[in-house]
């Protein structure tokens, strides 16, 4: 559930973030509240729940590329492209 709060933002902060809900085509307390979760993203590392799909993706990719051979394949296509 959202609450509402009220900060002071001095001119040039309250210009930046008006230039960046420009930017973002959303309004400017969305554009704060994007900008607050974003810097605790980046200040914190990568949450967990990222970590875990990255890693689900990882396992899946490995999966799709099980018993492939990378130098066939490039040999492969290599020599499609010598009539070109």
């Amino acid at each position: 559930m959202a609450k509402r709060t009220s900060i002071v933002l001095d001119e040039e902060t309250r210009r930046a973030a008006r230039e960046l809900a420009n930017r973002l085509d959303c309004s400017t307390s969305e554009a704060i509240r994007r900008a607050i979760l974003r810097f605790r993203d980046l200040t914190s590392g990568v949450p967990l729940r990222v970590r875990k799909e990255r890693g689900r993706t990882l396992e899946r990719l490995a999966e799709l590329f099980e018993g492939h051979d990378a130098a066939e394949e490039i040999a492969r296509l290599k020599k499609e492209d010598e009539g070109f």
